[in-house]
């Protein structure tokens, strides 16, 4: 009875993997970043639009786009509520020698840098 109780009960999602790229790393399942090991503190929002820049590399993410996944389809915030957040989150990695994280696409959005702290 043991044995059939334990193969029916829900089963716990796996833990989402830590994504690094370059001197930065990040914990989804602590909510942690980190840039060369130091924490670098973000609010939820900065934490959400990093994890989603940061699960794609490559990947050009629209203002759009991030809103969505952030808060769901149809969430009433003006795209340049998003334009804030890179902003601050620009300024705390700059503040740790992270001046290439977020790289803006002209006219498109916004995706991942080379994390290398490599200025502009």
């Amino acid at each position: 009875v043991q044995a059939v109780l334990r193969r029916s009960a829900p089963r716990e999602a796996p833990a989402e993997g830590a994504l690094a790229r370059g001197r930065l790393s990040l914990d989804p399942d602590g909510w942690r970043a980190r840039w060369e090991g130091a924490d670098v503190a973000l609010t939820v929002t900065e934490f959400g639009i990093l994890r989603a820049l940061a699960a794609a590399p490559g990947k050009v993410f629209t203002r759009d786009h991030l809103i969505s996944r952030l808060h769901g389809p149809g969430f009433a915030v003006t795209d340049r509520t998003i334009d804030s957040h890179v902003r601050n989150l620009r300024g705390k990695f700059a503040g740790v020698g992270g001046h290439d994280v977020i790289e803006t696409r002209a006219g498109v959005g916004y995706q991942l840098g080379a994390c290398t702290g490599a200025r502009a």
